[in-house]
């Protein structure tokens, strides 16, 4: 049998869970997300196969159906600069620069994330509500045990060129939302973060998941998988997020 390996490529170190997207960090090549429809929002929107899975059963746990709305989620490229343009015509520049990504600058092109709304008669599109209370504060508590993060908030704006936006939640998987959760650091942090050393968590069925950086020089090559459980995430940033399952007995 063939030893498993890992592939540490340029077009790998573009994709993935993990990947950053911002004005530093545009997408490089187009995306082909593994998209499904999302349910019980506005029509026409889609996600992430798996994070639209995690998505719904975070909704259940916290009694949101009916209340929590997804309102947008994968955007095309055209798409996200219609709404760059027309937001810039009506708002101007400096409103258009705070709350909506240039194309090719947003999160949305990935799939990976999603603005949601408490339900209104009203709801705006660029600006939905998404309060600090009730069933939307129970569910940015359980978020991270699905995987999502709060992707934008007001002490990070500096880091993500964007400001808070307390509606915007972004799909990273579950070891890795609870690292960013806990130690309070916000995605263009998590690769310097981790390059100081591996991190170990034990999720809350009890298996450990140790996740470490690997840098990438460059040159596409292969190194020794590091066990059975495993998965790579690129960061498009210049390097790779290695996530090891621990082997249940």
């Amino acid at each position: 049998m063939t030893p498993a390996v890992l592939p540490l490529t340029a077009a790998g170190s573009r994709k993935g869970n993990l990947i950053l997207v911002n004005r530093e960090h545009p997408l490089q090549g187009e995306l082909i997300p593994d998209l499904v429809p999302l349910t019980g929002g506005w029509p026409d929107q889609h996600l992430d196969r798996t994070a639209a899975r995690m998505l719904a059963a975070a909704s259940q746990a916290v009694q949101g159906a009916g209340q929590i709305l997804p309102v947008s989620g994968w955007r095309s490229q055209e798409e996200q600069q219609a709404i760059w343009d027309d937001t810039l015509q009506r708002q101007g520049t400096d409103f258009t620069a705070q709350y909506v990504a240039r194309p090719g600058c947003s999160e949305h092109q990935t799939g990976l994330a999603v603005d949601l709304a408490l339900s209104a008669d009203t709801i705006d599109f660029i600006r939905p509500e998404f309060p600090y209370d009730g069933v939307c504060g129970n569910f940015r508590r359980v978020a991270a045990r699905y995987g999502f993060i709060e992707r934008y908030t007001a002490d990070k704006q500096e880091m993500t060129g964007i400001a808070a936006e307390p509606w915007h939640f972004r799909y990273v998987g579950v070891p890795h939302a609870r690292i960013l959760t806990d130690a309070g650091i916000c995605l263009e942090e998590y690769p310097a973060f981790l390059r100081q050393a591996p991190r170990v968590v034990r999720l809350e069925n009890g298996r450990r998941v140790r996740v470490s950086y690997l840098p990438f020089n460059g040159t596409d090559t292969t190194r020794p998988a590091p066990g059975p459980c495993w998965q790579l995430s690129g960061t498009n940033e210049g390097g790779f997020i290695l996530t090891e399952w621990e082997v249940q007995p």
